[in-house]
């Protein structure tokens, strides 16, 4: 096998590295918000590897039912080789392949904001979903809100220039309440927005900077070799704040979660 065939996908990196250090802790809150109890049927739209479907699954148990659905093939492969009983599919949150009232629960965690079509995402979970049933849809809170990564994107804006930090910004793009309850009216939909808090962890400041330059979504080749060196460097002094004795870098990651009933 040659070395490129060793290379881990992107997929492959975000399920190694990003899952432990922000996403997989979500997954049982978002079970929690979106009312997943045993013996349930629940969709994970946006799935990636299965962080929210894999905590829906052992909720449900065997006399329930989940489905993950993500329209990139790199991560359903990723999500295909755990030992678990979701059924996974290929597909978009803009046109759901699953017939009306399907669903007793919905949940999607972190993909929101990559959506194309966002105010009809939402109509399609809410027409799968059976009436009473909760859909719960999370995204990334203001990167403001998170003192680490907040620090990391100011390096970036002054070593490299504003696009490299708005590059890296993107997954918080959606991190302002109103702007989440401005896609559900624009839905017609009537939907509270609230927010968690949750921890970034690391373990350490290399291992940090190492997974962003793997992230092909943010940072990963925008920057080349001698800028993530420059940047590593600065980041051991800027992001030294919040490294414990251990040498781990934790933060708080705060969530929105948008959240309402279907009628």
């Amino acid at each position: 096998m040659s070395t490129a065939e060793q290379q881990p996908t992107a997929a492959e990196i975000y399920d190694q590295r990003f899952l432990p250090a922000l996403f997989r802790q979500w997954g049982p809150v978002i079970c929690d918000l979106a009312g997943v109890k045993p013996g349930m049927q629940v969709l994970d739209v946006g799935c990636g590897t299965g962080a929210f479907a894999l905590a829906a699954a052992e909720r449900v148990g065997a006399e329930g039912g989940v489905a993950g659905l993500d329209a990139n093939p790199e991560m359903l492969v990723v999500a295909r080789a755990k030992q678990t009983a979701v059924a996974w599919h290929d597909g978009r949150a803009e046109t759901l392949p699953f017939a009306d009232q399907s669903f007793d629960a919905v949940g999607s965690q972190f993909a929101f904001m990559f959506f194309e079509d966002r105010a009809g995402a939402l109509l399609e979970m809410q027409r799968v979903a059976k009436p009473g049933a909760t859909i719960a849809v999370a995204v990334c809170g203001a990167v403001e809100a998170s003192p680490g990564y907040a620090a990391f994107a100011a390096s970036l804006d002054r070593l490299f220039g504003r696009d490299i930090g708005d590059a890296f910004r993107q997954p918080f793009v959606l991190g302002d309440p109103k702007a989440l309850s401005d896609i559900a009216e624009t839905a017609g939909i009537e939907a509270e927005v609230m927010e968690r808090n949750g921890q970034v962890t690391f373990d350490s400041i290399a291992d940090l900077v190492a997974t962003e330059r793997a992230c092909v979504w943010t940072l990963g080749g925008v920057l080349d070799e001698a800028q993530f060196d420059t940047l590593l460097k600065d980041s051991e002094e800027t992001l030294a704040p919040f490294c414990e004795a251990s040498g781990k870098i934790v933060f708080d990651m705060p969530a929105l979660i948008l959240r309402f009933t279907k009628p």
